[in-house]
């Protein structure tokens, strides 16, 4: 080998290994990032509350991309501008209130266009968006951005800002971003489906507080001059000759209807309010199904529906409100007549079951499609359409038996085959001590 040779060969030595060095180091610290990558993945699956976990999200992103700060920004209720959901701690209070215009901007080209974009020198570019940084008196000199994507559709942006060392982004470092930001995006998905949500929640309980009052005055409003129409109308009926009889009961007929619904709107009312109060004493539920029975036979007969009871002659004795238990079994017999057709058939039965007294009545009326079974004891809610629904009613009287029941810490539920009838059922405890016992069967 010639002095030459030599020569060229130690100088090939001493330029090769460092550059095999350098070689193997950066292959080691790519496996080392992206362990680190995995590692992080793994760990912010399990995490729960959204602040946390999005502030973790960008103190990764500086980590893995070398970068001195990173952020996280997500479109705003105006829908063309950019907010800050998760920044540096000490950036908070400065960029809360700043918002990111979609148009000149890297996060809005970012999210508009639904790519990736490196800026290594933002101070030449037009679109750097100057106020973020006059804001948070920070200084940007390069930035790498992602879009954060949820079912195809961009929700956000992922930055990070400053690569250290006056180095460049790479692709290696957008791939982190975007891995990253995958994580972040089903998050604040989630959050944003939250927010929707409790807006929902709030605006109905609104409505609900709304409906409740009204309800509530109007029934208020309504039993004074309506119980003087009822009183004057058969103080008239008693001294107006016979002639005249029919249209006075036509009065009080309707306007004893519209007791009935005022009634029945504040029992619910009261219900929902916590005023509803059960006097509880020994009461005979044979005796109640004989009363109710025998004041729904004459609008059975009427109808020319056979109205039969079933339930023993003594026993099945109740610690309850017998009035309350009265109005839910008066309307589901009255529910029972009204959905039979003539020459139908309506029975009600009861029996004592291990703690409870069982109450069924059963028709063979036109019976419930399954598709409404779940919604009828709702408020206000009719199995027919009001277009072309041809019974009577507002819909509240399941509702109001539903309530009765359970203010007696029972049951109430229906089983029904559309075209055949229906059994509406319910459990009553023998005792108040069973009420607490009830629920515990019921929830389980």
């Amino acid at each position: 080998m010639s002095l030459i040779q030599a020569s060229c060969k130690a100088q090939y030595n001493r330029i090769a290994f460092p550059f095999e060095q350098w070689l193997f180091m950066s292959t080691a610290e790519r496996v080392q990032r992206l362990e680190r990558l995995l590692e992080v993945t793994r760990n912010l699956s399990t995490a729960l509350e959204t602040e946390p976990f999005l502030q973790t999200v960008i103190a990764i992103a500086s980590e893995l991309t070398a970068s001195e700060v990173a952020s996280i920004l997500e479109l705003d209720e105006t829908g063309n501008q950019l907010q800050f959901v998760a920044m540096p701690w000490f950036h908070r209070d400065a960029l809360q209130a700043v918002k990111v215009p979609l148009e000149k901007s890297i996060a809005g080209w970012v999210y508009q266009k639904g790519q990736p974009l490196i800026v290594q020198d933002a101070s030449s570019d037009p679109r750097f968006y100057k106020a973020v940084d006059h804001a948070a008196g920070f200084e940007t000199h390069s930035i790498l951005a992602v879009p954060l994507f949820f079912k195809g559709q961009p929700i956000g942006v992922l930055e990070a800002v400053n690569k250290m060392n006056n180095t460049n982004y790479t692709e290696e470092d957008v791939t982190i971003l975007e891995t990253l930001a995958s994580q972040a995006a089903i998050t604040i998905q989630n959050s944003i489906l939250e927010r929707r949500l409790q807006t929902a929640y709030d605006e109905l309980a609104q409505l609900d507080r709304l409906k409740n009052d009204f309800v509530a005055i109007t029934s208020h409003e309504l039993r004074t001059p309506l119980g003087l129409i009822l009183g004057h109308a058969t103080f008239l009926r008693e001294i107006a000759d016979e002639k005249h009889h029919e249209q006075l009961d036509v009065i009080i007929r309707n306007a004893t209807r519209l007791k009935e619904i005022i009634d029945s709107l504040a029992n619910v009312d009261n219900y929902q309010s916590g005023t509803a109060r059960v006097r509880r004493r020994s009461v005979s539920i044979i005796r109640i199904i004989e009363e109710v029975v025998v004041s729904f036979q004459d609008e059975a007969q009427q109808k020319q529906v056979t109205l039969q009871m079933d339930a023993g002659k003594d026993g099945l004795l109740v610690e309850g409100d017998a009035r309350k238990i009265a109005i839910a079994l008066s309307n589901l017999v009255k529910n029972a007549i009204t959905f039979t057709n003539s020459g139908g058939h309506v029975f009600v039965a009861a029996e004592q079951v291990p703690g409870y007294v069982k109450v069924s009545v059963i028709d063979d009326g036109i019976g419930i499609p399954v598709q409404d079974q779940p919604y009828i004891f709702g408020r206000f809610f009719q199995v027919e359409s009001h277009l072309t629904r041809k019974h009577g009613g507002m819909g509240m009287g399941l509702s109001i038996a539903k309530v009765m029941i359970e203010l007696h810490g029972g049951r109430i539920w229906v089983e029904s085959v559309e075209g055949k009838g229906s059994n509406f059922i319910f459990l009553l405890p023998l005792n108040p001590a069973q009420a607490d016992a009830a629920e515990f069967v019921f929830l389980h």
